[in-house]
């Protein structure tokens, strides 16, 4: 039965690694996915937060998913909050920058400003 047990939870871990390491192909403007952070975030996204979970692999708490948010085709003068831990896109301009909790993407980075309040201008 353990060794059932174990092929199984396997094979639900690499099942939710192939789920978890894709960016979506078809997304929808504003919609929000999570990846592990082992994948690079896609042109015409942004990182939205930042946490932890099992099944990217890793064996100590630091964050290892990230979900992130497709701007592409938000109509201009569309705000959102973001991560600093990846570019925005142009056509985008940051108006502001602050520190979150939920934006921590290494481990001891302390509270510098690491998340922004981004704008589509154009």
């Amino acid at each position: 039965m353990t060794r059932f047990r174990t092929t199984a939870m396997s094979l639900a871990g690499a099942a939710a690694m192939f789920a978890l390491g894709t960016a979506p192909a078809q997304a929808a403007p504003g919609d929000v996915t999570t990846t592990c952070a082992s994948t690079a975030t896609p042109y015409g996204y942004v990182d939205v937060s930042w946490g932890y979970s099992a099944s990217c692999g890793t064996q100590n708490f630091d964050p290892n998913i990230k979900q992130i948010k497709q701007l592409t085709g938000l109509p201009i003068g569309t705000v959102v909050q973001a991560c600093g831990s990846t570019y925005y896109p142009a056509g985008w301009t940051a108006t502001s920058s602050y520190y979150s909790s939920s934006c921590v993407a290494w481990p001891n980075s302390g509270f510098n400003n690491n998340a922004w309040t981004l704008k589509r201008v154009s």
